[in-house]
Parts: structure tokens; C-alpha cells; sequence
């Protein structure tokens, strides 16, 4: 039997997660909360917030920025997490 969450990125229920996503707390809460589909999604959002920003993921504090933009995304806390401002996915243009 599949496990479904009630996703906060879909609003609705969906399938879940196998394993948290992300150690720590915050993976955790997104493993209750969040669905593949809404993971998927994340992972979208989460390349363009690495090429906006140049970001690199080995340094500790883009993760730390990284983290912001998923309890953004996720969750609605804080100013992070939205899509750069005119952006349009899949190069297109404004």
C-alpha cells in the first residue's frame, strides 16, 4: 500500500516520500508534510535558486540560504523560497 501525505506544495493528498529528504528537523517536517510530487517540484525551484544566486552546495552557509528558501517554499515562513521576480520557467522570456 502506497503512503499519501497531505501535501503542502499540492493542497492536496498525494503520495509520499520514501525517507526524509534533508537531515535534521527540517527534513523531517517536510517528510510529514510534503509528497514526491511537491519534492519534485522543489527540485525545480531549487536549480534556479542555485544558478540565480550562484550558490554552491558544499559551503555551510548556502545551505543555510538553501534551508530559508525550503522553509519558504515549503511552508510559507519567511521571505524566501518564491521564484526570482520577471522569472519564467524554462527560459522564456518576460
Amino acid at each position: 500500500m502506497t503512503n499519501m501525505v497531505k501535501c503542502v506544495v499540492l493542497k492536496t493528498e498525494a503520495e509520499a516520500l520514501d525517507a526524509p529528504p534533508h537531515p535534521g528537523e527540517l527534513g523531517q517536517r517536510i517528510y510529514e508534510n510534503v509528497s514526491k510530487e511537491g519534492w519534485k517540484q522543489w527540485l525545480e525551484r531549487l536549480t534556479t535558486i542555485i544558478n540565480e544566486n550562484g550558490l554552491n552546495t558544499a559551503d555551510p552557509k548556502n545551505i543555510e540560504l538553501i534551508e530559508k528558501h525550503m522553509l519558504g517554499f515549503f511552508f510559507d515562513e519567511g521571505d524566501y523560497g518564491q521564484a526570482p521576480a520577471g522569472f519564467k520557467a524554462g527560459g522564456g522570456k518576460k
